[in-house]
């Protein structure tokens, strides 16, 4: 993520309801890849949203629905949605069509993603109640205000304070208001264990290299501090009540076609690109294989290609 440390509200030229801070795209590539330049990977984050839809269509229908409890302000008062570490806003969208009375914010201290959103948001019909704000978690939201409903996603394990981070969170939540967390779940598993070349288990490896690097890229944050990462615990122990967790499957069965093909190409590409160097020589060899358009095992060609993962949400709600 760039280093923003203050949003401020500042219409952005040209850009219709932009929130607009100061910008500092210090991206930086180190030898380990535990700096992630996420202006360059925004093609690649609006594909994986894009792909994961109808996972996050569940997890919207699920809030709707804790919403309308009775300690809720009900749906239809949900007036104000941020997501904060919207990336390219596909989720913003989603969130704006579930909740049509509301303005929606997507929060982002890196601009380029940020006019993707509003380029979205535009094509859309949105515009009319969608905003955007550069600010960084946790000390980069001055002005923003307060929502109804804040929603995170896999930005909260990029802040170093990860408690903090909830905490600044929280104290923007409008009495009785929601604020999710999606953090964890199941990793992706798209092959079987044997699936005819290298070693049975090639999904299991490269998932034990990932873990290392998300240690190291923790580490690697400023202000990194150690936490058990007991979500509903960190909410409560920011001032929210009644805390839920509730896990949806992103199920998506062999055969695949073209568009879910390309999405898995990316996923291996970007695993090349930040993996690669950790894997043993035959490992490398697989991924390299996978890769190969011509190939007829490789991940374009092959009919037994899948997908399926699950993505946690925790949410807690403001007395």
């Amino acid at each position: 993520m760039t280093d923003h440390s203050h949003g401020t509200t500042t219409p952005a030229p040209g850009v219709p309801g932009h929130d607009h801070g100061p910008a500092d795209h210090r991206h930086q590539h180190h030898h380990d890849h535990t700096t992630v330049d996420w202006e360059a990977l925004a093609a690649h984050l609006e594909g994986e949203a894009e792909f994961q839809t109808s996972m996050l269509d569940q997890a919207t229908a699920w809030l709707r629905d804790l919403l309308t409890e009775p300690s809720g302000p009900g749906r239809d008062a949900v007036r104000r949605v941020l997501d904060v570490g919207s990336g390219p806003g596909v989720t913003s969208c989603l969130l704006a069509r579930a909740f049509p009375q509301a303005e929606v914010v997507a929060v982002d201290p890196t601009e380029a993603l940020l006019e993707r959103a509003w380029d979205r948001a535009a094509r859309l019909g949105l515009g009319d109640r969608f905003r955007t704000h550069v600010g960084e978690l946790p000390d980069g939201l001055g002005g923003l205000g307060d929502a109804d409903l804040i929603w995170s996603s896999k930005a909260l394990h990029h802040v170093g304070d990860q408690a903090a981070a909830v905490a600044a969170l929280a104290g923007r939540l409008r009495p009785g208001g929601l604020l999710v967390a999606s953090e964890g779940g199941l990793s992706s598993r798209m092959l079987p264990r044997d699936f005819g070349f290298g070693r049975p288990g090639f999904e299991a490896r490269l998932e034990a290299v990932r873990e290392d690097w998300f240690a190291r890229m923790r580490a690697a944050l400023p202000g990194a501090r150690g936490v058990v990462e007991d979500w509903p615990a960190l909410l409560t122990g920011a001032g929210l009540v009644s805390p839920r967790s509730r896990s949806f499957l992103l199920d998506v069965p062999a055969p695949l076609d073209a568009a879910q093909r390309r999405h898995i190409t990316r996923q291996l590409d970007r695993a090349t690109e930040v993996f690669a160097e950790f894997l043993d020589e035959d490992d490398r060899a697989t991924l390299a294989r996978l890769l190969d358009p011509d190939d007829p095992l490789g991940a374009t060609r092959r009919p037994d290609l899948f997908w399926l993962s699950a993505q946690t949400f925790h949410t807690a709600r403001a007395a």
